[in-house]
């Protein structure tokens, strides 16, 4: 399970990161090569783009904190790991 959870954060990170770098935080980005053709869609394609990138952050926040809880119960132990022996230390010999 926590592999799963690792390989699915690192590909929503790495697609945040294509949306993030198609975007052009003046107006222009992926948009920008639409507007002399009345091809139609240049605003929808900047909605999907933003909600994407929005959609991409808030799965990525989650999938961090699953990892965190599950990395978080399975390392760090309390005492269940290896529990020390507490050994009496020899007696000493009486001073003559």
């Amino acid at each position: 399970m926590e592999n799963t959870i690792i390989i699915l954060t690192v590909i929503v990170a790495l697609l945040l990161a294509v949306v993030v770098l198609i975007q052009n935080p003046k107006g222009g980005g992926l948009t920008s090569g639409f507007q002399g053709s009345q091809i139609g869609g240049v605003q929808q394609t900047a909605d999907f783009l933003e909600k994407a990138t929005w959609y991409l952050a808030i799965g990525l926040f989650v999938l961090c904190m699953l990892s965190a809880s599950f990395s978080s119960t399975s390392k760090f132990s309390t005492e269940d790991e290896a529990p020390t022996e507490q050994q009496d230390a020899p007696a000493e010999a009486p001073a003559q």
